[in-house]
Parts: C-alpha cells; sequence; structure tokens
C-alpha cells in the first residue's frame, strides 16, 4: 500500500510539472494555422496562408516537445531565445502522397493543410518541415508568431455547429477529443447522419486496444449540413455541393476519397473541441481514405462501412500503414523504397528491424515467417512478406490484420502496440 501511494504521488508530481510548464508558455487557446503545400516532384515549398485563434485547448498537456513517431513531417513551436521546443507534432499529408505519383512529375499543384497548436503568451518561432519517405527534408518554413498580432483571425460562434457527444468521458483538457463530421447529408438527413456517427463510434470501440482504454477519449458528432445529399464520385460523372468538397477519384484511384479543402473542414469546427476527425460520407461507394494526423473520411452506406472505418483510423491516429499489397502496380507503387526502413511501425523492409516488432517474435520464428491458410485467421507474429503496397522487399507482422483485411475482425498485436502507445502519448506523460 506504502508503495502504490509512493507511485501515486510521483505520478501526481509529474502530471503536476507538465500542466505547470504548459500554463508557463501557453494560454488556455488554440492558435490555429493555415499552411499551403505545393510544388511537384522535383522542388516543393510550404507558404503560410492565415493565423487564428479560438479559446481552449483540446489537445496534449503532456509530452509536448516530443512526438511517437517520425510521421512524413513536424510542426514545432520553438522559444526563440533558448531554442527550446514548447510543442511538436508529427504528420502525413495528402500533398507528399501525391508526389510519388507519376502526375507529380509534369505537374504543379497546391494542397491545403491546417494545424493546431497552443496558443503562445510570447512570441515564437513555428517551424513546419515536410519529409519524403526516407526522412530527407522537402520543404521547411520557419516564421515568427506575436500573439499579440492583430491579424490573427479571432475565431467565435456564437451558435457552433450543431453537435452531439456520443462519449463523454471527461474534460477536453483530459481526453483525446474526436470529431465525427457529416459531409454529403443535407438538413433533412442529420438523424441517419447521427445513427451513422455512433455505430462508427462504436465499431471503433469494439476493437482493441481502444475497447479497454475507451475512458481516455471524448467523440462528438458534428451535423454539418450540404447543400445536396451524397458526394462527389467523379467515375460516374456525379459532382455533388457538399459540406466538405470530398470527391472520389484522388490520384485518378477510383476508391481513393478524400478533400483538399481542409480550412474548410475546421471552419464547421470553430466553437467545438476537438483533435482528431472523422468524416462520414453519405454514399454507398466503396471506399475511404485515411492519413496521419490529418483526417479519416470513408463512406458510411456501404456494406463494408464499419471495417473501414475502423482501418482508415487506424492510419489517421495510429499512424499505421496499409499492410495489403497488389500483384499489379497502381498509384502506390513508388510510395516506398527498399534501401531504408518506413517509420510506419507495422511494416518493415528488414533494413532496421529491431526498430519495429523483434522483440515480439518468439526466438523459433523464421524471417521471412510461412504464411499458414488466411482462413484459419492467424494474428500470430511473424514476418510475412508482402505489404505496404508491394509484394516483394516489404514485411508485415501477421497473416490477417484489420489494415489488411476487411474480414479481420482485430487489429494484430503489433498493431495493438502501436495504437496504446499513441494513447498513452496523448494522455500520459513519458
Amino acid at each position: 500500500m506504502k508503495r502504490f501511494i509512493m507511485l501515486m504521488i510521483s505520478l501526481c508530481g509529474v502530471i503536476g510539472l507538465n500542466a505547470q510548464e504548459f500554463n508557463q508558455h501557453f494560454q488556455n487557446k488554440t492558435l490555429r494555422i493555415d499552411y499551403i503545400f505545393a510544388g511537384n516532384a522535383s522542388a516543393q515549398i510550404v507558404a503560410l496562408d492565415e493565423l487564428a485563434q479560438s479559446d481552449g485547448w483540446a489537445g496534449r498537456r503532456v509530452n509536448m516537445g516530443e512526438i511517437p513517431v517520425r510521421g512524413n513531417g513536424d510542426i514545432k513551436v520553438i522559444d526563440p531565445a533558448s531554442g527550446k521546443i514548447l510543442y511538436r507534432n508529427s504528420f502525413s499529408s495528402l500533398f507528399q502522397e501525391w508526389l510519388t505519383t507519376d502526375e507529380a512529375q509534369k505537374l504543379s499543384k497546391s494542397f491545403e493543410a491546417t494545424f493546431l497548436v497552443p496558443f503562445p503568451k510570447q512570441n515564437v518561432l513555428v517551424e513546419i518541415t515536410l519529409l519524403d519517405n526516407e526522412g530527407k527534408t522537402q520543404a521547411t518554413l520557419r516564421h515568427e508568431v506575436n500573439p499579440e498580432d492583430k491579424l490573427i483571425r479571432k475565431l467565435s460562434a456564437p451558435t457552433p455547429t450543431p453537435h452531439e457527444y456520443l462519449l463523454k468521458s471527461g474534460s477536453e483538457e483530459e481526453k483525446i477529443d474526436i470529431a465525427i463530421i457529416a459531409e454529403g447529408y443535407t438538413a433533412e438527413q442529420m438523424d441517419t447522419f447521427m445513427k451513422d456517427a455512433r455505430t462508427a463510434c462504436d465499431e471503433i470501440f469494439r476493437y482493441e486496444p481502444f475497447a479497454s482504454m475507451k475512458e481516455r477519449f471524448n467523440v462528438v458528432a458534428v451535423m454539418s449540413p450540404s447543400e445536396q445529399s451524397d458526394v462527389s464520385v467523379p467515375q460516374d460523372g456525379v459532382w455533388k455541393k457538399t459540406a466538405l468538397n470530398s470527391n472520389f477519384m484522388t490520384f485518378y484511384s477510383p476508391r481513393y476519397l478524400t478533400t483538399n479543402s481542409v480550412h474548410l473542414i475546421h471552419d464547421c469546427l470553430v466553437g467545438i473541441p476537438y483533435e482528431h476527425l472523422i468524416i462520414l460520407a453519405n454514399t454507398d461507394t466503396y471506399g475511404g481514405g485515411g492519413i496521419y494526423n490529418s483526417y479519416t473520411l470513408t463512406t458510411a452506406h456501404n456494406p463494408l462501412f464499419k471495417p473501414v472505418v475502423v482501418h482508415e483510423f487506424g492510419h489517421s491516429f495510429g499512424a499505421l500503414a496499409d499492410e495489403y499489397f497488389y500483384d499489379e502496380p497502381d498509384h502506390t507503387e513508388n510510395f516506398y523504397k527498399l534501401d531504408y526502413e518506413p517509420w510506419e511501425q507495422n511494416i518493415s523492409s528488414l533494413v532496421d528491424f529491431n526498430s519495429k516488432w523483434a522483440d515480439m517474435l518468439d526466438k523459433r520464428t523464421k524471417i521471412p515467417t510461412e504464411p499458414t491458410d488466411k482462413r484459419k485467421k492467424n494474428y500470430t507474429v511473424g514476418v510475412y512478406e508482402g505489404g505496404g503496397y508491394m509484394t516483394k522487399g516489404m514485411y508485415r507482422p501477421a497473416v490477417v490484420c484489420r489494415m489488411r483485411d476487411n474480414e479481420a475482425t482485430q487489429f494484430c498485436p503489433v498493431c495493438q502496440r502501436a495504437i496504446e502507445r499513441i494513447i498513452r502519448y496523448n494522455t500520459e506523460q513519458r
């Protein structure tokens, strides 16, 4: 009992110290930074679009200067006097994925990006860096932010977009806040959206480790109305006027559903505490997309809605890679190279396998591991060839996993550990 009490005192001291550090440097407000990422496969730039301020900070107050995984970029808030990193977060972007396509070899395009950081008390430097999959810098921008700047837009919403909590475990200061947003639902269809949002919420928290760590989350459903029902499906010649301008055929892939109107997503959330985004599209067309620390966007009325929304959230929240692979090349064929170790925790080129799940292998496990019959739903940890869209040279940890198969009933043990680390990173001082 004495040992338990001393442990609790120690833990409370760490949390208190971290909160004290937050209060020293930041106000209980959010600084929203809108950027434009632009360029082509040869040259890229980051441009500042706008700064905005809103009340409350729903992001983490622990591990402020650390990141759990590298991602394809990071954003830092830096004390200009000491050079100390006051806040840091990692991310990936649709722009960087586009850079690996053939189109990027012959065309320049621009993509929107938005980041939320705690609002500083004093002048700070904000530095954003884009990295390729090998960790090499593609583009960077460092700019000063003066919290008294008159051109920081004050965001307020006397009447925020109608919303309803599906899960409320505590305050936004303590919990991980997920917003589920309506896309392609008219005002008259919000009862349908709420049903779909509850289904998505229930399904995510049916999987481990979300199920056993459910009390660390808040989930709010945001009823953003669209002028027209359904979403744009260019492969069928269908274009709709919707709240978030989403469409299939991203990078000419019929099932890839995304939006480049990222600033618009955040506009509809003013006055609502949030960190992570799940966008539900009112369509039965199969597809979706998930981008680490950006958003999940998935169809709500296809028969595979439940497994797909969990899979895509594995990307956007859990920083996980796709474990499936293609026999024939598609737009992802140039996404990974085999002479470096990818940053995602659930695939490996074996260049630095010790940084992945080597510690989870039985000592008798052969590398590569011979796969068993997939119909046995084998989640046994091994090193199975095929993953990250590639049939050869890239390896995944299990025969079956939610990050590979729509029929999978769980995340494999490696993915579960990776997600749990993300949850703890957001809620516990390391």
